[in-house]
């Protein structure tokens, strides 16, 4: 498959970890990275680190939650840079609440940031591609997506509903000249999973899971999911029957 070429590139949640490390990826390779988050400190930071290495990262102040902002702003983007190449949402936001005593602030963040805000930043030039016959839309889902585990039914839902999202997408979209690829992470460290008090297998450091996500997109793949250890692991998890999958999860501590 031959790499994919891209001029210019959307990144959300690029104020740290995985999006931050994925603008750097991309500008570093010549490409015009819109770095979006709502930490503006954090992104201008950012563009000068790119631009002390003679790349080119342009800060972006976005809520995407806020889907109607993040709709208009995206589209002000693509009119002004002559049209995005690569739109990857990477804004996420994940926190541990048990159905016992499941906290409603909790599953409402979650389903803005990563059930609507990542659509929105999907769907607000997505037209406008199909048009141009070219364009790669990317949504950063997570392995927790192939099933659902305990204490993160919000988060493990709303990667879920990324995964079919965009396998809808790509079947939509084929033959189009518009990509689509969906990539399921494990644990990377960032500060996401600083909090994560459990065991947290094959994690890999954020410049490691930035090369690979990086690469994965290049080739255009549809789904890519990472490290390989886990991946075969959650592709037996899938398989388990409900009772086996119940019994052994709800030992988990």
């Amino acid at each position: 498959m031959a790499e994919l070429s891209y001029r210019t590139a959307l990144v959300t949640g690029a104020s740290s970890g995985l999006g931050r490390g994925l603008a750097l990826w991309f500008a570093r390779r010549g490409v015009k990275v819109y770095a979006a988050a709502r930490r503006l400190e954090n992104l201008e930071a950012l563009a000068n680190e790119a631009r002390a290495a003679g790349s080119h990262v342009e800060p972006v102040e976005l809520d995407v939650a806020d889907e109607e902002a993040t709709l208009a702003r995206i589209r002000e983007l693509d009119t002004a840079s002559g049209g995005l190449d690569l739109v990857i949402a990477n804004a996420g936001f994940g926190k541990e609440t048990s159905g016992k005593r499941i906290n409603w602030e909790t599953v409402k963040q979650t389903i803005d940031v990563n059930v609507t805000g990542a659509a929105a930043t999907l769907c607000a030039v997505l037209p406008r591609m199909v048009e141009r016959k070219r364009g790669h839309v990317v949504g950063v889902a997570s392995m927790a997506a192939f099933r659902g585990f305990p204490r993160n039914a919000p988060y493990s839902a709303s990667k879920a509903f990324l995964h079919t999202f965009l396998e809808s997408l790509r079947v939509d979209l084929r033959g189009t000249g518009v990509h689509v690829t969906c990539i399921y992470p494990g644990y990377v460290k960032s500060e996401m999973t600083a909090p994560n008090k459990g065991p947290m297998p094959f994690l890999l450091e954020t410049e490691e899971a930035v090369e690979l996500m990086g690469r994965a997109i290049i080739r255009g793949e549809a789904q890519y999911a990472f490290p390989w250890q886990t991946a075969s692991v959650l592709h037996l998890v899938k398989l388990l029957p409900n009772a086996l999958f119940d019994r052994a999860l709800g030992k988990r501590r």
